[in-house]
């Protein structure tokens, strides 16, 4: 990883929380966190989420990999056209933090940023469940969401701190070794990934064990010796 001398690099536009509330969705009641709210001020940030929010589902969210999720302001255009909802607002896809100049091309698994006073580490791509649907009344939303690769990704926090809308994202160390949000997000999609690609992302250490496990399984799925080395923990 290349220590850097914390380089600006994009924007945090808008900071985003929200707590656990009951919707009713298919007949059933669902508790969901994915309706968030914008801030204004300093939003402290501690190891698991944002002052102010809550995840629902911890056995699929939260946790020290999902602590916060990041969404590219950029990608919003391109969802108001396709949604045809040009009043799509910041925080829509329950991101806590709306952020531009990162997107999932350029940013690595690994890679370190401070905001505010924070410092937060990439650790995976959003791969989204039903509770998408739900917040945008589309029971296809989940699918377009992951074909359209513009997942963002989510955080662990390696400092706490506060944050705030406005404040710069710097980059204070790069994982140069490492792959790129997008590339792990069309490994996992694909229905015959590359397999050397498959292998370095099984053996990326920056990423959390559940996902190098799924490209475990995989590859022995392909009929791929994976060895004792990288056998599944039972």
């Amino acid at each position: 990883m290349t220590v850097n001398s914390r380089i600006p690099v994009g924007t945090l536009v808008s900071v985003n929380v929200g707590l656990p509330r009951n919707v009713a969705w298919r007949g059933k009641i669902v508790p969901t966190s994915i309706y968030k709210s914008r801030l204004a001020g300093a939003v402290r940030v501690g190891r698991l989420n944002l002052e102010g929010d809550q995840q629902s589902d911890l056995s699929v969210h939260g946790g020290v990999h999902k602590a916060v999720y990041a969404y590219p302001s950029e990608h919003y255009a391109w969802w108001r056209l396709e949604l045809d909802n040009p009043d799509l607002d910041w925080g829509a896809f329950g991101e806590n933090l709306t952020v531009s100049g990162l997107t999932e091309t350029s940013v690595r698994i690994g890679d370190r940023f401070q905001v505010g006073t924070a410092e937060l580490q990439v650790t995976q791509p959003r791969l989204p469940c039903y509770k998408l649907g739900i917040r945008f009344g589309r029971p296809d939303m989940e699918t377009r969401f992951r074909r359209s690769g513009r997942t963002g990704f989510y955080l662990s926090v390696a400092r706490e701190g506060e944050l705030k809308a406005g404040d710069a994202v710097a980059l204070v160390a790069r994982a140069e070794d490492s792959m790129t949000v997008a590339e792990i997000v069309a490994l996992h999609s694909a229905d015959r990934p590359d397999e050397a690609m498959m292998r370095r992302a099984r053996d990326l250490a920056a990423l959390p064990q559940s996902m190098r496990e799924h490209f475990t399984r995989r590859l022995a799925d392909f009929g791929v010796s994976v060895g004792p080395e990288h056998e599944l923990h039972r």
